[in-house]
């Protein structure tokens, strides 16, 4: 099935996955809950996430997780799936998205709203 967009999604190689990239992304704390849910229960929908910013916004946080590596997302129909890419960032920082949602605890919760696919 054919993208929903006219341009591709970008996803970084793991070799090209940059650390600093990665760290200023997880400095939002609506991405670090992205991650967190995502961390919880892979393979969610955009549509699930959240009710508490406009759609426009959140399209832009996943595009900054994407865009740094820290997410994969592909089409299923008329939905956007989300996955960590903890496989990727284990090879190439190992131990890094453990220490991550370590650190997480106690600053932010997954969402709970969240639809799977």
């Amino acid at each position: 099935m054919a993208s929903r967009t006219a341009s591709p999604l970008v996803h970084p190689d793991t070799d090209d996955l940059d650390l600093f990239k990665i760290m200023s992304a997880l400095t939002d704390e609506t991405r670090l809950t992205i991650v967190v849910t995502l961390a919880a229960s892979p393979g969610l929908a955009c549509s699930g996430f959240t009710r508490d910013v406009t759609a426009s916004v959140l399209t832009r946080h996943f595009r900054v997780l994407r865009e740094a590596g820290l997410i994969r997302q592909h089409d299923v129909g008329i939905r956007r799936i989300n996955t960590l890419r903890k496989e990727d960032l284990d090879q190439r920082f190992p131990g890094l998205l453990d220490l991550v949602l370590k650190e997480s605890v106690g600053r932010v919760e997954p969402y709970t709203n969240a639809d799977s696919a």
